[in-house]
């Protein structure tokens, strides 16, 4: 039986968020045959360039226009959502930290289901989904069973699913009239950029980024003579920074810069979904951790278990020969 499906999308600058192409792909593991529809809200050319975007991958979308949504406000969304959402749908959103604030209290709402973190789907049995999610920074996959039969509202981890290709033209329709009249308590009043420091690694197009695997300040180095091999710029992920080994400027991450390269170079990271929710356009992956188990594994291209202090100074010399 087909299921309602629906996926809010966020963008910027006119650019949809790369989660929506994720999103896509996760609506087709819980349904292929369905009919997804994306909610896109904002205001002027940013919003019609966004869904013109998440209209090569879902077969619908709802244009939702209006001064109010011109900035991220979760409170405004939520409630938009309960008002245009049909009955027992199943809506996507991504794990980020405007999922976060919106999915729990939508579910609510909505009398729905709700999961969070979502890493993978596995099938539907009846009214029920089997999902995968992780726990413990990701050292266990625990398999879930989500009753969907009256709706839910899951949050999908960016970078857990492989992008939807481009391969349809849906139908954007304007909704812009359901705004009316839905107002917040909250109000936005600015965004705050990460300062750029020495490095501008949102523009780099390799990166090779430290955890708390590289133990020592000292063994920064090491990780910058592979960089200075290879082309590259050093970042980091939050330890490094709290440690105040690196810059601010130079930390992945949800809580930090958002980086699009074409490789990425992990050492020593475990890979939580803070982290690689900053790492957007699904680069070329090499994770190197003496961890087997390290979650940052399942989205690697490449994955060497080994110590990164022994690892790291060997390929550099072997690069240096070539």
């Amino acid at each position: 039986m087909s299921r309602q499906l629906f996926a809010y999308i966020t963008h910027k600058n006119g650019v949809a968020n790369d989660s929506a192409f994720e999103l896509a792909a996760a609506a087709k593991k819980i349904d292929a045959d369905a009919s997804v529809t994306a909610i896109v809200t904002g205001k002027g050319d940013d919003l019609t360039k966004a869904c013109e975007q998440a209209s090569s991958v879902f077969t619908k979308v709802w244009k939702i226009e209006d001064d109010a949504f011109a900035y991220p406000n979760a409170e405004l969304v939520r409630a938009l959502l309960i008002k245009i959402l049909p009955e027992k749908s199943v809506t996507l959103l991504a794990h980020d930290t405007f999922g976060m604030d919106l999915g729990p209290g939508l579910s609510i709402k909505l009398n729905a289901s709700f999961v969070s973190d979502v890493v993978d789907i596995e099938r539907v049995e009846g009214d029920a989904l089997k999902i995968i999610r992780q726990e413990y920074s990701g050292q266990v996959s625990t398999h879930v069973s989500c009753d969907i039969s009256d709706g839910a509202a899951i949050n999908i981890r960016p970078g857990a699913f492989k992008p939807a290709e481009a391969s349809t033209t849906g139908e954007i329709e304007d909704k812009s009239s359901e705004a009316a009249g839905i107002t917040a308590k909250r109000e936005y009043v600015e965004t705050i950029e990460a300062e750029v420091g020495d490095v501008d690694i949102t523009k780099s197009e390799i990166l090779v980024s430290v955890g708390r695997g590289i133990e020592d300040e000292e063994n920064i180095e090491i990780a910058q003579e592979l960089a200075d091999a290879i082309g590259a710029d050093v970042s980091c992920s939050r330890p490094i920074v709290d440690a105040k080994w690196l810059e601010k400027s130079r930390q992945v991450g949800t809580s930090g810069q958002t980086v699009k390269p074409k490789v990425y170079i992990a050492l020593g990271i475990s890979g939580s979904f803070q982290h690689l929710g900053g790492v957007k356009g699904s680069p070329f992956m090499v994770a190197v951790n003496k961890n087997p188990n390290a979650p940052i594994f399942q989205v690697a291209d490449v994955g060497v278990t080994d110590d990164l202090l022994d690892f790291v100074p060997t390929l550099t010399e072997k690069i240096e020969e070539l």
